[in-house]
């Protein structure tokens, strides 16, 4: 094991002679994994370092030196490393395995022969742009071998316009002379130093900040440039917690960028799609926005019906189609036509669409799934779009996320940054938040139980927003040969033995633009009371995993007492049941009348169970006010939550006074 040391100590002692200027010296004596076996035990592997070195051209091309050293500690950790892989963009990036070495155990050292490389499409789904994968095969590995490998990349992240071809501009950024990074300083396996350089022209303005935890920092002047190295040492992986925000939002990150403003993202956004021609008309789309704005007489009416025709008929499916990925967007010709693509075609289509009916419409940008800095520095994966109304202000569109939905823009989205590309120029904009009562879930239920334990009854359901997009969702996205089955479903999902007698869900389910959902199920459920000497033992209904999809809170687990990071909910919601059972004849409540309340920034709870003239009344109204939420929010949460799911709890009836 001594052996094992001093290897780790020079093969770390030479990482600087190793890799040239691309990497900065990285000493470590003993072995930490040695040093202090306690703290890497349970872990598959550790990474004695991680290390990114980046050197900028003018042009804001980006030649990537990355490099990692990692110690297997047990025979799953070696499992795990048998294969080296890397995702790259071949649009607008190459990457390459430059050297791979293990240092084994026993002391041999391998030199594997990197010609042996592959390069092979990577695994997609849904979006389909040509993305490959780089693969070094490792071979068998034991716990002690230590994999040394560095690969070399060169160009960017996202694609504009550019052909695929080998000329060294398909490298250049977008936004030519820019440059920017967002750089995870966290960890999946224990990380002993990670280290991020970026070397620019001495000519170009750097602004960063580190996010959430705290790094070493420099900037130095290095041959004519300027050099910022950021360290860390002694990551160890964060601890998740259910249902938390990204780890961008809580983790370790840098941020970095030469853009000085939003604003000039914006701007620039804003031209690089008009000098493509994005949104010009055709005329055999005016002739379809002519036929859906007839009669339309508010500008909502006009903006909804071109909104939710888009969202409804073009539909998701990303190919490569040349000219146009990344930050532009394809022309209508091409989306018109072909009725499908990703989020960018989706939006530049509606785009199209607004101006075609006399709107001013923009495209934006926005991240769906985390937030967004102040740093500029591009973290985005979605496209949406921007319309001006009358009042001058920009309401924001998503014709990708409403698909036979009520909104506009979906409140799945909610708390969520967007960049439009506006001919001012714009800064950051936030969707506020979406009030409860826009995602209302009412559940109405009158049952009779009788003296075997039979519930008969009926219950009515309505729901707007977000949770009638889920309930509605049979009717829109299924079958209509699998709507009575998929009905019957809810009430198998309550008993087994339940038999669905009617259901009235009106002329035409499918026309959610009409009208909130609303069904009335009638039912019959044998022996849902289980029965015992004198008394009977049930659930309230309406409690009893009753459309459970629509409650997305109840996947959360809140017997967690403290969380150290913000969580997510799918939606802000209301959520109303109301419950009235008819009791068999002579019999009554075993435990007292229940009522209980709570109130929070976060979310609200009032209910209460009740009996008299020979029926159990349950009423409840749960309000979840956020999509995201603070740490701080967590005990209003579950207080509110638990309170509800309290009300779930078996009710007694006994024979008797």
């Amino acid at each position: 094991m001594k052996h094992l040391s001093i290897l780790a100590s020079a093969l770390l002692l030479g990482a600087a002679s190793t890799y040239g200027q691309a990497q900065e010296s990285c000493r470590f004596a003993p072995d930490p994994t040695l040093q202090k076996p306690e703290l890497y035990a349970g872990y598959d592997c550790v990474s004695l370092l991680d290390s990114t070195t980046v050197t900028v051209q003018p042009t804001g091309s980006g030649s990537f030196a990355v490099c990692k050293i990692i110690k297997v500690m047990n025979t799953r950790g070696a499992v795990a490393n048998r294969i080296l892989k890397y995702d790259y963009d071949p649009l607008t990036a190459h990457a390459e395995f430059h050297r791979v070495t293990i240092y084994k155990a026993n002391g041999d050292v391998v030199n594997l022969d990197i010609t042996q490389q592959q390069d092979y499409a990577a695994p997609a789904r849904a979006i389909y742009w040509g993305a490959r994968q780089i693969m070094m095969e490792v071979g068998r590995l034991d716990p002690g071998d230590i994999i040394d490998y560095q690969i070399d990349k060169k160009g960017f992240t996202y694609a504009l316009l550019a052909d695929a071809g080998d000329d060294e501009s398909r490298f250049i950024p977008p936004m030519r002379g820019q440059f920017y990074d967002i750089v995870p300083f966290w960890a999946t396996e224990p990380t002993v130093r990670k280290v991020y350089k970026v070397n620019i022209p001495m000519e170009k303005e750097m602004q960063f900040q580190f996010y959430q935890g705290e790094c070493t920092s420099s900037m130095r002047y290095e041959d004519g440039r300027k050099a910022y190295t950021f360290v860390s040492t002694d990551i160890m992986p964060t601890h998740r917690e259910p249902n938390m925000v990204d780890l961008f939002d809580a983790a370790p990150k840098l941020m970095m960028s030469s853009t000085p403003r939003w604003q000039d993202k914006s701007l620039w956004f804003n031209k690089v799609n008009e000098d493509y021609g994005s949104f010009d008309a055709i005329p055999e789309a005016q002739k379809k926005v002519d036929e859906l704005i007839r009669g339309k007489k508010t500008e909502m009416e006009k903006i909804a019906v071109l909104t939710h025709w888009v969202a409804d008929n073009i539909r998701y499916s990303g190919i490569s189609m040349g000219k146009g990925e990344g930050y532009t967007l394809h022309n209508l010709k091409m989306n018109y036509t072909d009725r499908c693509g990703v989020c960018k075609d989706i939006a530049g289509t509606l785009i199209a669409f607004l101006r075609m009916a006399g709107f001013e419409a923009y495209p934006a940008m926005t991240m769906a799934g985390s937030r967004v800095e102040s740093i500029p520095a591009d973290h985005f994966n979605h496209c949406v779009a921007v319309v001006k109304l009358s009042s001058g202000t920009y309401m924001p569109l998503d014709p990708t996320w409403v698909p036979f939905c009520r909104e506009l823009w979906s409140s799945a989205e909610q708390q969520q940054n967007y960049l439009p590309g506006v001919p001012e120029g714009s800064d950051l904009c936030l969707t506020p938040v979406s009030a409860p009562e826009n995602h209302y879930v009412r559940i109405k239920a009158d049952n009779k139980l009788d003296a075997k334990g039979t519930l008969t009854g009926q219950f009515t359901i309505t729901a707007e927003g977000q949770s009638d997009s889920n309930i509605r969702r049979i009717f829109t996205g299924g079958w209509q040969t699998q709507w009575q089955s998929a009905l019957e479903a809810q009430l198998l999902a309550v008993s087994p033995k339940a038999r669905l007698i009617s259901v009235d869900y009106g002329k035409d389910p499918k026309n959610y633009q009409a009208a909130p959902i609303k069904m009335t199920f009638r039912y019959e459920i044998p022996g849902y009371a289980l029965p015992g000497e004198g008394e009977m033992l049930f659930k309230p209904m309406v409690m009893n995993n009753l459309y459970n999809q629509v409650k997305s809170y109840l996947r959360i687990d809140t017997d967690l007492e403290e969380r150290q990071y913000g969580f997510k909910d799918a939606c802000s919601r209301l959520v109303e049941l109301d419950e009235t059972i008819q009791l068999p004849a002579g019999y009554k409540l075993v435990s007292e009348a229940k009522e209980d309340s709570k109130q929070s920034n976060a979310a609200d709870f009032e209910g209460y169970v009740r009996q008299g003239d020979g029926k159990v009344v349950l009423h409840q109204k749960l309000a979840l006010k956020k999509r995201v939420y603070e740490a701080g929010d967590w005990d209003g949460f579950r207080n509110a939550v638990n309170a509800h799911k309290a009300f779930g709890n078996y009710l007694v009836i006994k024979q008797g006074n």
